[in-house]
C-alpha cells in the first residue's frame, strides 16, 4: 500500500461529514479503498481516487472554473493523483497550481466533499472518479493562466455561475460556509 493511500485512508476515516449523503459516499470510498491498493493510480480501472481544488479569490466572492475538454461543461479543477503525490492535499494543491497558472495558492486540509461519478477519462475506457475536494485560496489579484488542459478558464461571481455545472453550487455553497 502506497503512502498516498494509506494518507486517503486516513484523511477520509478522520473527516466527519455534515450530511448522511456525504458520509454514505465517504463509506463507499472508504470501502473501493480497502479492496484496492491500487485505488490511488489512474491505471485503477474499475475506478481511482481524483483531488479536486475549489479555488476561491482572497475575497470569497469568485470562484475559477476550468472549461473541460473531456467533460465539455465547467467544473472545479483538479485530477488525477500522481506517483510523487505522498498525500491527497499536496496532490490537490499540485493540481490547482498547474490548472490555474497561480502561485501562492494555500489548502484547506480537510475535504468539503466527496464525490464518486462515471467518467470515461485519460485510460480510454469507463471507470469511476472518486473525487475528493478541497478548498483552496489564491492570493490577493491573482490572475490565472490557461493550461493545455483546459479549453477555458476564469473567474465566476459564486453567486453568478454558469449553467449545466451539476454539482458546482452545491460545492461552492460549502467552501463558503468553510470560512
Amino acid at each position: 500500500m502506497s503512502t498516498l493511500h494509506a494518507d486517503v485512508v486516513r484523511r477520509l476515516t478522520d473527516w466527519e461529514p455534515q450530511d448522511h449523503a456525504q458520509q454514505s459516499v465517504k463509506h463507499a470510498i472508504l470501502a473501493f479503498l480497502a479492496a484496492r491498493p491500487d485505488a490511488c493510480e489512474r491505471a485503477c480501472a474499475p475506478g481511482h481516487i481524483t483531488a479536486s481544488a475549489v479555488v476561491l479569490d482572497a475575497t470569497s466572492e469568485h470562484v475559477l472554473l476550468t472549461l473541460h475538454p473531456r467533460v465539455g461543461r465547467w467544473v472545479q479543477l483538479g485530477g488525477h493523483c500522481e506517483p510523487e503525490d505522498d498525500t491527497l492535499v499536496a496532490a490537490a494543491l499540485r493540481e490547482a497550481t498547474e490548472e490555474s497558472g497561480i502561485r501562492g495558492l494555500t489548502i484547506d486540509p480537510r475535504p468539503v466533499h466527496i464525490e464518486a461519478h462515471p467518467i470515461t477519462c485519460s485510460l480510454g475506457v469507463p471507470t469511476r472518479h472518486l473525487d475528493v475536494r478541497f478548498v483552496v485560496r489564491a492570493p490577493v489579484g491573482a490572475k490565472p493562466v490557461r493550461s493545455a488542459e483546459s479549453v477555458d478558464l476564469q473567474w465566476w461571481p459564486v453567486d453568478e455561475l454558469p449553467s449545466e455545472v451539476d454539482s458546482i453550487p452545491d460545492l461552492v455553497r460549502r467552501a463558503l460556509a468553510m470560512r
